[in-house]
């Protein structure tokens, strides 16, 4: 043995990388969207149009060369494709209309949801362990379901800001995690 030392790797080393690299992600994500949120409301809209793009592709692919299939469903697939190619087509010829109309939906959708959670929650108040804390996140619900169906752009655009700021502080925490992880307490 001629005293070559070996470094010994460290356990961590592999998952401080990936929480470094993730927090890093994070953190930059967060920022676009908070300085530019309609440019990566775009951005996530034209990759909507590109995923419907492929799968009208592959959907009028599978109803052109089935064999197997009968005829009906043969068409129905050539069908579906071309609505899904010409949606996608729509969708990137005017990108910030579609980012919008996606906004007001996910709004709306999300108003529907929190009522329906409010209500569900309304309905389990006799098997409650707290009857309070169930009916005040039921007033809580259903008031937020209620202003997002009155305002849904205007919802979603809050919700799309506080995704860029959550972002922006789990990258953070992570980054600091990455740098911490495996080392001793003081």
């Amino acid at each position: 043995m001629n005293g070559a030392t070996t470094t010994a790797k460290s356990p961590f080393d592999g998952i401080r990388v990936a929480l470094g690299i993730g927090g890093l992600l994070a953190l930059a994500v967060g920022v676009v969207i908070l300085v530019w949120p309609g440019k990566t409301a775009m951005a996530v809209t034209a990759l909507v149009a590109a995923y419907v793009m492929i799968a009208g592709v592959i959907y009028a692919a599978i109803g052109g060369l089935s064999s197997s299939s009968g005829a009906w469903a043969r068409v129905g697939h050539v069908l579906l494709g071309l609505v899904f190619v010409v949606a996608g087509v729509i969708a990137f010829t005017s990108l910030s209309q579609t980012a919008a109309w996606l906004g007001t939906f996910l709004g709306v959708l999300l108003g529907i949801l929190w009522i329906v959670e409010g209500v569900v929650a309304l309905s389990t108040l006799p098997r409650a362990g707290s009857k309070v804390w169930s009916v005040v996140f039921s007033i809580f619900s259903i008031a937020a379901g209620a202003l997002l169906l009155v305002a849904p752009l205007w919802g979603a655009t809050v919700l799309w800001m506080l995704m860029g700021i959550s972002l922006m502080l789990l990258g953070v925490v992570n980054i600091v995690r990455a740098i911490s992880l495996g080392r001793r307490p003081r």
